[in-house]
């Protein structure tokens, strides 16, 4: 009953705050007559209040649905613009879809180019690798790569030389390579990962392979294909995984038992304990890649050690052999046109000689005894291009040890050492060096090939009355006077004309030039070739070269002693003698077959001895006691 009065209030509040809309709602409206208004009267202003104007209101309701509607149709235009737009963006994403298709193609094709020509090359070294199963294309997130030549990082293509590469954390590159340095990859690296002459080191992600080349590999992160190191070591870290094969030639590979590799695990050896290339690498990065042969710096001592070991072989060179080393040096001093001119004839007909021997099958055997013997003239030619700069330091004229060839070799070996640390200069002086000494040598020995030997023999008495043949007395004639004491003319009758033979040729090393080093070379080739014929054709033997020099002493000891000369000596026109002028025999010719082994197997130094030495004799020759004489056309020899 208390809450009566109360609801009772509610209900009238709302009656009259509802009422007057239900009744604008319901009721029509009544019509109002117009006020009466006096034409010529101005309007005024009603002082009584008058009925509302139902016709103003229902005006008001129209104009609000009329902007309500308008409102509508401009959002149905930004509804409508907003869907071009929509399908604007559809379009411009199905020809980005587009573009990455191609690009994935594109770049497939890349990765199975690179995969193939990678399996070529670790097929060349003998290593099979499964490149079909593991092979991945990653995306690219770049259209167009771009080289850097400087230690960088970023999404492009890195490529350094004699220098480090690096990728850190949350960064993106493409292809990593490092071409004398380091490559160190935190981040993520799309493409393979490639160093020269370096190490490479992945810690990151890796969409290809990882190799490195005379440097070690180490890896502990996720690697899409193949891990190869050559001629260096491979080390697996814990979190490292390897899709593809894992592969070492030269070196060792080193696994934690938490790595996971998916693919095989190659070993290939080449040696037991493959030796540290720190030096070597740190040499390339110094000196190789600036152009010289030696560098002051850490991890170089190694090179100078070297050169030193060089720069003291050429001063025992010049201490064993000094005057040859003054012959040699003094060719560059008085022929220096004709020393160019024989090293640029060396250069060019040195590998066609080479060829030449190659071709006849049977020469195959000399080309190694041929590019040995190179090799020690151009370092004998060496020490001699060091003689002659270092007698431009020493004054002219020095006497005692400071004027010995052996000084002026190591005062020149000095300065030329210094000249290897210089850019670019270095290694060209290095090359230069070589080919001038070679030169040289050469041209030393062309030179001793038109000279001979001053005859020593006592020169033949002439013809006339005192003349009288070998172990005949010679009668002295009695002058003859006339009546005055003046000496008388005496009529001598013309002698017959009957023809005389010429006194037989006396073989002997007093009376006839000795033989130089070229000619006497040409008539060694041509007996070794002869003999290495015999024994590959009518014995048919292929024991290797042992056998064969065997057969070549034996046959020149039994042509010494029988014929004092060989077939190759005959054509040649030589003839071996002894320096007393007695016959060979078996003792003397035994001696020198076997003390020439002496002269061979010091990179043919004693053969070669013939051109600096007045005497024109070889190592063997001095011990054995003879020389090769050359006699006249027409002298019988066998």
């Amino acid at each position: 009953m208390s809450r009566l009065p109360f609801l009772s209030v509610l209900w009238l509040v709302l009656a009259l705050v509802l009422f007057p809309g239900l009744r604008a709602q319901v009721a029509p409206p009544a019509a109002v007559p117009a006020p009466a208004v006096k034409p010529s009267a101005p309007a005024a202003t009603p002082t009584t209040p008058s009925a509302p104007d139902h016709d103003k209101v229902i005006t008001s309701d129209d104009k609000d649905n009329e902007d309500q509607q308008s409102d509508m149709e401009s959002a149905d235009d930004e509804v409508q613009a907003a869907r071009e737009k929509v399908q604007a963006a559809q379009e411009k994403i199905q020809a980005a879809k587009e573009e990455m298709r191609l690009a994935e193609e594109q770049m497939r094709d890349e990765v199975k180019t690179k995969v193939e020509r990678t399996s070529r090359k670790l097929h060349s070294l003998g290593v099979s690798v499964d490149t079909d199963s593991h092979a991945k294309v990653r995306r690219s997130r770049h259209v167009r790569p771009r080289v850097d030549l400087g230690i960088s990082s970023g999404n492009h293509e890195i490529v350094v030389f004699n220098r480090n590469a690096f990728v850190g954390k949350g960064e993106t590159a493409e292809t990593v390579v490092a071409i004398g340095g380091n490559a160190k990859v935190e981040g993520d690296s799309h493409d393979a990962v490639v160093t020269i002459l370096g190490s490479s080191e992945v810690n990151g992600k890796v969409g290809d392979a990882v190799v490195a080349v005379l440097g070690s590999t180490i890896v502990n992160g996720h690697v899409a294909d193949a891990v190869v190191a050559v001629l260096g070591n491979v080390t697996l870290g814990p979190d490292a995984v390897v899709e593809g094969e894992v592969v070492s030639v030269g070196g060792s590979i080193t696994r934690d038992p938490k790595s996971i590799v998916k693919g095989s695990i190659q070993e290939v050896a080449i040696m037991d304990h493959f030796p540290d290339l720190t030096g070597l690498k740190t040499w390339i990065g110094k000196c190789a890649f600036w152009g010289r042969m030696l560098w002051f710096g850490p991890g170089l001592g190694w090179a100078w050690l070297v050169a030193a070991g060089f720069l003291v072989f050429y001063t025992i060179l010049a201490l064993l052999f000094p005057r040859g080393i003054e012959k040699t040096a003094e060719v560059l001093e008085q022929r220096p046109g004709g020393t160019f001119l024989t090293m640029l004839l060396t250069v060019l007909l040195t590998p066609v000689l080479i060829v030449l021997l190659c071709i006849t099958v049977v020469g195959i055997a000399v080309v190694p005894f041929l590019i040995i013997g190179m090799i020690f003239a151009t370092l004998f030619g060496k020490a001699s291009v060091f003689a002659w700069i270092g007698r431009r330091i020493i004054k002219p004229g020095t006497e005692g040890a400071l004027g010995h060839p052996a000084f002026a070799v190591f005062i020149g070996g000095l300065i030329v050492m210094l000249l290897y640390a210089i850019p670019i200069l270095g290694i060209l002086l290095f090359k230069f060096f070589g080919l001038l000494g070679l030169a040289m040598v050469v041209y030393r020995l062309a030179l001793s090939m038109q000279r001979e030997i001053p005859k020593k023999a006592v020169a033949a008495a002439p013809a006339g009355p005192g003349f009288a043949p070998p172990g005949m007395p010679v009668m002295a004639a009695a002058p003859a006077f006339n009546a005055d004491g003046s000496p008388a003319t005496a009529e001598v009758p013309p002698a017959p004309a009957a023809p005389l033979a010429p006194p037989p040729v006396m073989i002997s090393a007093l009376t006839l030039p000795r033989a130089g080093f070229w000619i006497r070379l040409a008539a060694g080739l041509l007996d070794f070739l002869m003999v290495c014929i015999l024994v590959n054709v009518v014995f048919r033997s292929h024991d290797g070269p042992g056998l064969m020099f065997f057969f070549f002493a034996a046959y020149s000891v039994v042509m010494w002693k029988t014929k004092g000369t060989t077939i190759g000596g005959v054509i040649c026109g030589l003839k071996v003698v002894r320096l007393d002028d007695l016959p060979l025999d078996w003792t003397i010719a035994i001696v020198r077959a076997l003390t020439a082994f002496l002269s061979l197997f010091v990179a043919g130094l004693g053969f070669i001895w013939v051109a600096f030495d007045d005497e024109k004799q070889s190592w063997h020759d001095k011990v054995a006691g003879t020389t090769i004489v050359r006699v006249p056309k027409g002298t019988p020899l066998l």
